[in-house]
């Protein structure tokens, strides 16, 4: 038996065409579309010294940051996400103008209203892309890093990062100190305290 597709299912066609139109942006799984919410000031500074020391860093190699508006697609899963942070080292995603299927590294900060998604259901749609060597979560909320990375045999394994660390992202073999990443963000009062 084949299921029938809901009322409101949305091509992925459809999905694009309409967020070449559209003044805010989407996310998209499975035949459904998600508005999604500005970020603070926090988040944005992280990503922003991020980006740009990777954005340095990459110069010249032939592999591209992009930055909060290039979706990434993963074709096993039927979505489209806007991950804070996606690298691209594959020829085959110069081709594609709106979208990117080959990335090597994902970076996500952490907000309060997605973390949950970004630890669970995206990561596990993530895990699908072939070419996908390292996911990091990055909390806005203390300095801490995570880093996934997978292994020879297919596993994903969890390094941390926290205050005084160097990180090294070794899908791109990029070096940042914790505190170049975490230059300019201020945290509450409770949350200095917790970064020890």
């Amino acid at each position: 038996m084949i299921a029938n597709k809901l009322p409101d299912y949305i091509s992925p066609e459809d999905y694009l065409a309409g967020e070449e139109l559209s003044q805010i942006k989407h996310e998209y799984i499975d035949g459904q579309v998600y508005a999604m919410a500005g970020a603070s000031d926090a988040h944005v500074t992280i990503c922003l010294n991020l980006a740009s020391a990777l954005k340095n860093h990459l110069r010249g190699s032939g592999c591209r940051v992009y930055m909060a508006d290039m979706k990434a697609q993963i074709d096993t899963a039927n979505v489209f996400y806007y991950p804070d942070i996606i690298i691209t080292c594959d020829r085959r995603d110069k081709a594609l103008q709106n979208h990117k299927k080959y990335p090597c590294l994902i970076i996500e900060v952490l907000s309060p209203s997605t973390e949950a998604l970004d630890r669970g259901d995206k990561f596990a749609d993530y895990q699908k892309l072939e070419t996908l060597q390292e996911y990091v979560l990055i909390s806005q909320k203390r300095q801490r890093l995570e880093c996934f990375r997978r292994n020879a045999e297919g596993f994903w394994v969890l390094q941390f990062y926290c205050p005084g660390s160097e990180i090294h992202l070794s899908s791109i073999d990029f070096r940042i100190s914790m505190d170049a990443l975490y230059e300019d963000v201020t945290f509450g009062d409770n949350q200095a305290e917790n970064q020890s």
